[in-house]
């Protein structure tokens, strides 16, 4: 099938080589583990059906099903691998000079490839009771890794400004991969202005509010308890009802531009500065729909005025990082 390329130019990330696109096929999903429902079948199907409508930029992380994740992503494109850029991650808990090359060799291995586009840690050290490595250690895997050629780039995720500064201090950091959404804008506060000043990459997560940004979920909706949506403060008490008000605002704009209220909120996502939008998507068809936000054009007027009806969820929102309970 011939590939239909997203209108917009292909942002580069950071100050490296690699080409990225401005929505990413985000595939934790795939990795099954914290969903429920997922078939690989569907996933596979998914993540070419992304590529196939111009999505080449795949994030996976060794830690989505312990690798399954990284299994599917190269099930469904190692014919077209030279086409596509594969960002994964290593985890916390990996984060000493060996685990890192370890971690790094059996993601290689996973995704059937000899480099990795770019590689993240996943969250910082210490993160959910994991030993505190220091960053330097872990850097210096990193630079090691690059210079041998298994990595092109270098970025972190779930990092605050201070990690991310100490980080910078032992190697070159072409991306941040943090929550940021319409209705989740921490970012904006001190991370997003070291970012654009020091040509970062923001990858954002969890760009569509874990779903909630699609209008999909009404009133009374109950999340099955293994699903990591049941404990998402956005899903819960005023923090949901602010959401259905500001979806209700929403409307009127998604329906001028003949969009989803899905493909609205990314749009306006990658209109933000050095911002690019992770999407998942279990189906096929909600693959070519994200891609296709790429298209939208948001005027001055109008990005202005869906930040005004984001501000309804998130001016109450305190200063956690954290999106779960």
């Amino acid at each position: 099938m011939e590939k239909r390329c997203l209108r917009r130019a292909s942002p580069t990330l950071g100050t490296s080589e690699v080409q990225i696109t401005p929505i990413l096929m985000g595939t934790w999903q795939a990795g099954k583990r914290m969903w429920v429902g997922v078939e690989d079948a569907d996933s596979i199907k998914t993540i070419r059906a992304a590529y196939e409508a111009g999505i080449t930029t795949i994030d996976t992380a060794e830690a989505y099903g312990e690798g399954h994740s990284e299994r599917i992503v190269a099930e469904a494109l190692s014919d077209v691998r030279t086409h596509v850029e594969y960002a994964t991650k290593v985890f916390a808990n990996h984060l000493k000079y060996e685990q890192v090359i370890e971690a790094c060799d059996r993601s290689l291995t996973n995704l059937k490839t000899d480099y990795i586009d770019l590689y993240q840690i996943h969250w910082p050290s210490g993160a959910f009771n994991s030993e505190i490595v220091p960053i330097e250690e872990t850097m210096n895997a990193l630079n090691l890794l690059k210079e041998q050629g298994k990595i092109r780039a270098i970025g972190v995720s779930n990092f605050s400004y201070a990690q991310l500064a100490e980080a910078a201090r032992y190697g070159r950091i072409d991306s941040l991969q943090p929550p940021y959404s319409l209705f989740w804008r921490q970012v904006e506060q001190d991370v997003l202005p070291y970012c654009i000043e020091n040509n970062i990459s923001i990858l954002a997560y969890s760009s569509l509010a874990q779903g909630l940004l699609t209008g999909k979920f009404a009133h009374g909706h109950k999340f099955d308890p293994a699903d990591n949506r049941a404990k998402n403060k956005l899903f819960q008490g005023e923090n949901f009802e602010r959401a259905q008000q500001a979806l209700q605002q929403l409307r009127p704009i998604a329906l001028l531009h003949n969009c989803t209220l899905a493909q609205l909120a990314l749009a306006w996502l990658i209109a933000q500065p050095q911002t690019n939008a992770i999407a998942g998507a279990r189906y096929p068809e909600q693959a070519g729909d994200n891609a296709l936000a790429a298209q939208i054009k948001l005027s001055a007027a109008q990005l202005a005025e869906i930040d005004a009806i984001g501000r309804i969820v998130t001016d109450h929102l305190d200063n956690s990082p954290i999106m779960w309970n």
